[in-house]
C-alpha cells in the first residue's frame, strides 16, 4: 500500500511507540496487554500521563462529556430532535434536512443505553491481529459489545472474535454494495444480521444526504420483517464534536473511522474499555505479516482515514489507563 510521507512517518513513529520498552509486552508473557506495573514510560512519553493517570473512570468520562456528551447525544432521539428541526449534515454541514413527523417517529423517545455505565465494555475492530488470538471467549464476556460495519461473527471466526453483539455500526455504502440497496439482496441481509440477536444497528444516516435513503431503507427493512434489531443512528451534531475533539489532539483526517467513534462513545458510557482488533499496520509488532481485517485483505480508500495518527491516540489512552488495548492472544484459562 502506498502512503503519503505523513502518513508513513504517523506509522513508523507508533510503531517505535509500540516497539520501546514503555509499551512492548513482554515476550514471555502471554498478556492480552501490557503489565501496567511493568510499564517504565520513556521520557517522550512521560507526557501521556498529564491530566489522566490519576483521574477515576467517572472523572474520565465527564472529561469527554464535557466535549460530546455520548450519553445524551450521540444517537438522534425524539427527546434531543423535536419535529419540525432542521439538522445539518456532519460533513455536508451547509446542507439541512427537515424532521418531519415521518422520520421523528423512526428515532427512540430517549436514548436507550439505559443500564449505563456498563462495568466492562469490549470494543471489537475488525484488524487481522484477531486472527488466532482466541480472544472470544474473553470478549463474549463483556457487559456490553461493540462492532464495526457487519463483521462476520459465526463459525470458526467466533472462537477469535466472540459471537456477542449489543451493536454493531452500519456503513450505508455496505448496504448498496453488498445488498443491493436492500432489493434483490434484502433476504440475505436480513439472515446475515439474524447473528447479531437484538443488537442496535447504528447508522450515520445525517452525515451525508447519500447515506440517508440506504439508512431509512434499513430502518424500514427491518420494520416490515419484524426483526429483532433496532436501528439507531448517529447524531450529526455529537460526530462534528467530536472531531473536532480529536483535532485538537491532531488526529486532523477527512473523517473520523468508526472504531475510533465508537472507541470514544464507549469510554463515555462504559466504566472499564478494552479494544479487540485495533491494528491498522500490515506487520505485528514482531514483524510477522497480518491482513488488513480478519476475514480479507481488502485495504481501505486512501486520504479517507489516517489510522496510523489515531492508533498513536487510542495507544496513548490505553498508556493513561483510560482503556486496555489487545497486542497479542488473549489468555485461555
Amino acid at each position: 500500500m502506498e502512503e503519503s510521507r505523513e502518513a508513513t512517518h504517523g506509522t513508523h513513529a507508533a510503531l517505535r511507540m509500540l516497539r520501546s520498552p514503555a509499551t512492548l509486552p513482554p515476550r514471555a508473557m502471554n498478556s492480552t496487554y501490557p503489565n501496567e506495573k511493568s510499564l517504565q514510560l520513556t521520557e517522550r512519553c512521560t507526557n501521556l500521563q498529564d491530566g489522566f493517570k490519576t483521574l477515576s473512570n467517572k472523572t474520565k468520562r465527564a472529561k469527554l462529556a464535557s466535549c460530546c456528551d455520548a450519553v445524551q447525544n450521540f444517537i438522534v432521539s425524539q427527546n434531543n430532535t423535536p419535529v419540525g428541526t432542521n439538522m445539518s449534515y456532519e460533513v455536508e454541514s451547509k446542507n439541512e434536512i427537515l424532521i418531519r413527523e415521518n422520520i421523528f417517529n423512526m428515532f427512540p423517545v430517549s436514548q436507550p443505553f439505559v443500564e449505563h455505565p456498563y462495568n466492562q465494555c469490549a470494543v471489537v475492530g475488525n484488524g487481522g491481529i484477531l486472527n488466532k488470538s482466541l480472544c472470544g471467549a474473553e470478549i463474549d464476556k463483556s457487559d456490553f459489545v461493540f462492532r464495526c460495519n457487519l463483521p462476520p461473527t459465526t463459525g470458526d471466526a467466533s472462537k477469535d472474535v466472540g459471537s456477542k453483539t449489543n451493536l454493531v455500526t452500519v456503513n450505508p455504502s455496505i448496504i448498496r454494495l453488498k445488498y443491493g440497496n436492500l432489493k434483490e439482496k434484502k433476504a440475505v441481509f436480513l439472515e446475515d444480521i439474524a447473528t447479531y440477536g437484538d443488537a442496535f444497528l447504528l447508522l450515520p444516516a445525517f452525515s451525508f444526504r447519500a447515506n440517508t435513503g440506504a439508512s431509512f431503507k434499513v430502518y424500514h427493512t427491518l420494520k416490515e420483517s419484524k426483526a429483532r434489531q433496532k436501528v439507531i443512528y448517529f447524531h450529526p451534531k455529537y460526530l462534528r464534536n467530536l472531531a473536532l475533539f480529536w483535532r485538537t489532539k491532531g488526529v486532523t483526517e477527512y473523517r473520523l473511522s468508526s472504531g475510533l467513534m465508537i472507541t470514544s462513545v464507549a469510554v463515555e458510557l462504559c466504566e472499564n474499555v478494552k479494544l479487540y482488533g485495533f491494528w491498522p499496520f500490515s506487520k505485528t509488532i514482531h514483524d510477522t505479516p497480518v491482513s488488513h481485517h480478519y476475514y480479507d485483505n481488502n485495504l481501505p480508500k486512501r486520504g479517507f482515514h489516517e489510522m496510523p495518527k489515531e492508533y498513536r491516540q487510542i495507544l496513548q489512552l490505553h498508556m493513561k489507563g483510560i482503556l486496555k488495548l489487545q497486542f497479542s492472544k488473549c489468555q485461555i484459562a
